[in-house]
């Protein structure tokens, strides 16, 4: 196929990886990101799966995959703290951050723009519109969506955009571990649930913040899935200074009078090694649980990858995979089809299925969890 010129919304992991590939293969491409200061330092750890190795692999960052935190086995805590289970099933948590700030670093900066944030898409016989929130506008022979959970692009695609509130959210938090309280310290080196009726709680090391590995450099991240009703959504959503957010709370947001009822709620309800280390904890955030299902992941000059297209529940661990497979797949498109609406419908073909398949599966994991 003749090089495009291709505009990618969205600049997390699905947007990086999406510009790095085609970049490769002779296309002109440009990143827009709302964030003006980027992405790094918003997450922790990740399972690698196979999607996710085979990029690391396309774009020449396979060494990332060594960079992460094992966990030698699964324990499963009664509500007392005692070790009811154990379970000898190694596993390695990758470092978010390091993965993000090496793929961003590999595109120069006049392709990654941050700060801009798009307001519209439009789409013509023969090229696609972006509208920026400035009033400026730029047009594409492909636009890719890696917008995620609040994807602009998905409307141009599917007449149902809107994402479904699952019936919970996941209260998150992430320590160094120097900070994890003497009395947790059985969480250490090991991946700890704690599961009854109505509560969902787990933990696990993750590198530092710039992929440290060595024990006393390492953070803990921990989630805790409580239920709530979608009435509740717009408190529980509203920073320390008023501002509302629509699917989640940052860090930094949380009142110190919701910090301690937070960890009020810790002690009634959980294992003293989760009460304690949430205690600790500086920054809690929250994490809205969200389905969302595409009817169509492409349009003739249009297409959706990651949480654009799926929004997956983290019981899964595939986000950040089923985002590489989605890019993968696309750019496979692209270079083995000559023409572009071919190349679209044939990356669809490949992907749809794949991407309900992953949202029926965190369905079923969210349902036995909760």
């Amino acid at each position: 196929m003749r090089s495009l010129n291709i505009g990618i919304v969205g600049g997390s992991l699905a947007g990086l990886f999406t510009a790095i590939l085609l970049r490769s293969d002779g296309h002109n491409v440009t990143v827009f990101e709302r964030s003006a200061h980027g992405l790094a330092g918003r997450g922790a750890g990740l399972v690698a799966q196979a999607d996710l190795f085979r990029m690391l692999r396309a774009i020449g960052c396979e060494h990332l995959a060594h960079v992460g935190v094992v966990a030698q086995e699964r324990i499963f805590l009664a509500s007392d703290g005692r070790v009811a289970e154990r379970i000898a099933t190694p596993q390695t948590q990758i470092s978010w951050d390091t993965l993000y700030s090496t793929v961003a670093a590999m595109l120069p900066p006049e392709h990654y723009r941050l700060g801009t944030m798009i307001s519209q898409v439009e789409q013509h016989v023969d090229s696609v519109t972006v509208k920026f929130a400035d009033g400026q506008c730029s047009s594409f022979d492909l636009v890719v969506g890696a917008d995620g959970v609040a994807s602009t692009v998905r409307t141009v695609i599917n007449a149902n955009s809107t994402n479904r509130f699952a019936g919970y959210v996941a209260w998150r938090g992430i320590i160094a571990e120097t900070r994890l309280p003497a009395a947790a310290s059985i969480l250490l080196n090991r991946f700890t649930f704690y599961v009854t009726k109505g509560i969902h709680a787990l933990g696990y090391l993750v590198p530092g913040p710039k992929g440290e590995m060595e024990e006393g450099t390492r953070r803990y991240n921990w989630v805790w899935y409580r239920k709530v009703s979608a009435d509740e959504l717009p408190d529980l959503f509203t920073g320390a200074r008023g501002k509302k957010y629509d699917f989640s709370l940052p860090r930094g947001e949380l009142t110190p009078s919701r910090q301690r009822a937070l960890a009020a709620d810790a002690f009634a309800f959980l294992p003293p090694q989760f009460a304690l280390t949430i205690d600790a904890t500086r920054s809690p955030f929250i994490q809205g649980i969200f389905d969302y299902e595409s009817e169509r992941m492409v349009s003739h000059r249009t297409a959706l990858v990651g949480d654009a297209a799926f929004v997956v529940r983290p019981h899964t661990a595939m986000g950040v995979a089923k985002a590489a497979g989605d890019v993968l797949a696309l750019r496979k498109a692209l270079a083995e089809t000559g023409n572009l609406s071919d190349a679209l419908k044939r990356y669809e073909r490949e992907r749809i299925t794949v991407g309900r398949e992953i949202s029926h599966l965190g369905k079923v994991l969210g349902g036995v969890a909760l």
